[in-house]
């Protein structure tokens, strides 16, 4: 099942805004799929990750006001075309990064400094906060974290279509 969950700023709980069953039919991992097929020129609707564009709309159409959603997705959420539709409906979101993408360059970078990649100006922006976690009685760890508002490009295969800013 994948599921989207509405909270309110606070991180009360409201409910469910949607919900995908689905049952693999085959798996055999994404690296041998890659050995037969480039995933970047599959259309999405074939794509398992398909269920992450029906939940954003569906949580939009019973929620009604896409203005005042924000979309929180983990690594497998950063999809390009997640991006597109939640552009196109007007909402926001926010994704932990996975993929290194084209990013456009940040006005104030210089003409030789290589931040036209997302990764390049992650590690430019600086930490936000640090959190001490507690692993187990004896043991902690410490989270970084960092952000930045990134404008990203179409992966090279989408290139020809539109290019957007994100």
């Amino acid at each position: 099942m994948h599921s989207s969950l509405a909270v309110t700023l606070t991180g009360t709980p409201l409910g469910l805004t949607a919900a995908k069953f689905w049952t693999r039919t085959k798996f055999k991992g994404t690296l041998a799929l890659k050995r037969h097929i480039n995933p970047t020129r599959v259309p999405i609707e074939t794509k398992e990750s398909y269920r992450w564009l029906e939940n954003l709309r569906q949580s939009i159409a019973l929620i009604g006001t896409p203005e005042r959603c924000v979309h929180v997705g983990d690594r497998e959420s950063d999809i390009y075309e997640l991006y597109c539709t939640a552009q196109d409906l007007g909402t926001s979101f926010l994704a932990r990064v996975h993929t290194n993408r084209l990013a456009e360059r940040p006005a104030d970078a210089a003409p030789h400094d290589p931040a036209h990649r997302v990764f390049a100006q992650l590690a430019a922006a600086p930490w936000a906060g640090r959190h001490r976690i507690r692993v187990d009685q004896d043991e902690t760890t410490w989270l970084q974290v960092k952000f930045a508002a990134i404008n990203t490009l179409p992966p090279v295969g989408k290139q020809s279509a539109t290019v957007r800013r994100f």
